[in-house]
């Protein structure tokens, strides 16, 4: 469900770690999606983050399948949809 959700938001998306904590800290995020195969020290700050700033944060099984749901041809860790 969380795929299909991804790319229902295609055209509001942030991809990636950085981009990520920069719109969360800036509270332009209303909702994570992090990827379990991706390195845990990396994404535990965006969880960490999500969960201290109140951000819904889902979890999915693949950054592979990620990445496509968000319509870019390379792997996503965290994807980040826009307020």
């Amino acid at each position: 469900m969380s795929y299909e959700k991804v790319t229902e938001f295609r055209s509001r998306l942030i991809i990636g770690i950085k981009q990520t904590q920069k719109a969360m800290k800036n509270g332009e995020v209303s909702e994570v999606f992090i990827a379990d195969d991706a390195e845990k020290h990396i994404t535990q700050k965006v969880a960490n983050l999500a969960e201290e700033l109140g951000i819904p944060c889902q979890r999915v099984d693949s950054m592979k399948k990620l990445g496509k749901a968000a319509g870019v041809e390379v792997n996503a860790s965290t994807v980040a949809v826009k307020k």
